[in-house]
């Protein structure tokens, strides 16, 4: 295969955002067709839905599914029991055992099934991940605060349940932190605001731990406005390494080591090339099953209602 023909799932803010000037700008990838009900894109062809876009549409070996993850398991298991690759946006489902069925049809069918973490290809979480290999770490605190009236607007599945509110940025940190440190970490306690009138919660403060005690905490917070917080502070036996701006920046006791430009999107499609050459898959599940914990340790409270 030459050129990995991709069709985009959910033409949304993320999907015209990112993922179109991705491909663009991805050797061996081209953008073939849209499927969505609300939105195209002028000179691709368009379809509503995937099973529309599979049964009538141009020739397709792969989709990004840029969908609400509500509905990304069964549009998932459909373009792969057609035989194409499939890339599925963060996160990768609403449940972590809805993952399973669809890693095992991929690996029935030879297909690639590609559970994509946008953060961790930050430019700085590598850098960090090296660096932190060496050092005895002490604590890390994470800070992630943003105002979904500017990532989401007028998104209510994110509100629904399995939208999973604000660890729908969270996760973005938690996959982040399941890089870089060298030790699994688990959950120990959660507490969740809840929206008065919604079925995620709108902010959330974690407690986790590795298997050695390492104290572990992060602020997730929805609400935040002006300047927003992608934050990942760790004090180490050499120095107190911090990662900003989503992981773009990483600095060791506030000089700057490691800062490029964003290409996130771009290096998640190099990867899904990659891997469709040879029909591999990539499924890490750990963010995933520590936002699970958090709802299942979380102590819910109820605060004012959400209004967009």
């Amino acid at each position: 295969m030459t050129e990995l023909r991709i069709a985009i799932v959910g033409f949304g803010k993320i999907a015209r955002d990112q993922h179109v000037g991705a491909i663009a700008a991805t050797p061996g990838a081209r953008l073939a067709a849209v499927a969505s009900r609300n939105a195209s894109l002028p000179g691709v062809p368009h379809f509503a839905t995937v099973e529309e876009l599979l049964e009538k549409g141009p020739q397709i070996d792969a989709v990004s599914l840029c969908t609400p993850p509500q509905v990304r398991r069964a549009q998932a298991a459909a373009a792969l029991a057609a035989g194409k690759h499939v890339m599925l946006e963060k996160p990768p489902g609403t449940g972590v055992a809805e993952l399973d069925p669809l890693i095992a049809m991929a690996a029935e069918a030879g297909r690639t099934l590609f559970a994509t973490w946008h953060s961790r290809y930050a430019p700085a979480v590598e850098p960090a991940r090296a660096w932190l290999a060496t050092r005895c770490i002490a604590s890390v605190r994470i800070i992630w605060k943003e105002d979904v009236r500017v990532w989401h607007p007028g998104q209510a599945w994110i509100w629904e349940p399995g939208g999973l509110g604000v660890f729908d940025p969270g996760i973005n940190a938690l996959s982040i932190l399941t890089r870089i440190l060298p030790k699994p970490v688990f959950v120990t306690a959660a507490e969740l605001a809840f929206p008065a009138n919604c079925q995620a919660p709108i902010a959330a403060n974690l407690k986790l731990t590795d298997i050695s005690g390492l104290p572990v905490t992060a602020e997730f917070d929805f609400r935040q406005t002006g300047p927003q917080s992608w934050d990942i502070v760790v004090e180490t036996d050499q120095g107190q390494l911090s990662l900003s701006r989503g992981g773009r920046i990483m600095a060791v006791d506030g000089k700057i080591i490691a800062e490029e430009p964003d290409q996130e999107y771009r290096e998640l499609y190099r990867r899904f090339v990659e891997l469709a050459a040879t029909g591999a898959s990539d499924v890490d599940l750990a963010p995933l099953r520590l936002v699970a914990d958090a709802f299942l340790l979380g102590r819910r409270t109820i605060v004012e209602p959400f209004v967009d």
